[in-house]
């Protein structure tokens, strides 16, 4: 009797020593879980859908993910486009769209204490600036990536709006085009005089000539008042 007493005594205190931690767990459970405790966290679901481009292909869904800042949350399509985003607590949030092929544009999704959701376009320059979309989201392609740059092809417009080809077909165009299209008799003489001033630079004067002749210019007059006899009066 005695040893089934100790065993009996044994199981008992295993028992309550087993039971200890699984009624703190719960208390703290009930704790967290009770309206008026501070650690109560309540969550939001955020929906949309995303309009597939015309040649979407047929590995589009599962090339598609939605993303939550960068990959804290992560969501796939639904064969009906739609997609639906869980466990999203009171904040700002930046929903994007990715996809190797096409571009979407990113939204930036506010949701309050009290489950009021709003979204709004990402403007980096004027983060204040607040330009609503509708929601639930719905996400359309801005177009597909371009990894590559297209190589330039070679055009004719390219060559004619040369800056060396320009001096050049500019000054004959100006020879050959205005002396028809203007009719006066004296702009015509000017256009001839200008012609033959360019096309014979030998007759033209020297720069130092010219430099010394009017310098020398006034050297006779001063001779002359030198010379000239001063007259007294009698």
């Amino acid at each position: 009797m005695a040893l089934v007493r100790g065993v009996l005594s044994c199981l008992a205190l295993t028992c309550v020593f087993w039971s200890l931690p699984t009624r703190a767990s719960t208390n703290d459970a009930a704790e967290a879980s009770s309206p008026n405790g501070e650690s109560t966290s309540t969550f939001f679901r955020v929906e949309g859908k995303v309009v597939p481009p015309e040649n979407k292909g047929t590995d589009f869904y599962w090339r598609t993910r939605i993303v939550v800042e960068g990959g804290k949350r992560v969501a796939f399509l639904k064969e009906d486009n739609s997609f639906a985003i869980h466990g999203l607590s009171s904040g700002s949030y930046l929903v994007e769209v990715l996809h190797p092929d096409f571009f979407y544009e990113p939204v930036r999704i506010d949701i309050t204490s009290k489950g009021k959701i709003r979204a709004r376009k990402v403007n980096n320059v004027q983060p204040t600036q607040v330009n609503q979309v509708p929601y639930p989201l719905k996400m359309k392609s801005l177009g597909r990536h371009r990894y590559f740059q297209k190589r330039e092809e070679w055009k004719i417009t390219d060559m004619l709006m040369n800056p060396m080809v320009m001096m050049m077909v500019l000054p004959l165009l100006l020879i050959t085009v205005l002396p028809k299209m203007v009719n006066d008799p004296d702009t015509k003489k000017e256009m001839e005089q200008m012609q033959q001033s360019m096309n014979m630079p030998n007759q033209m004067p020297e720069m130092s000539e010219m430099i010394a002749n009017f310098f020398n210019s006034g050297a006779p007059d001063k001779q002359k008042r030198k010379n000239k006899p001063v007259t007294r009066g009698k």
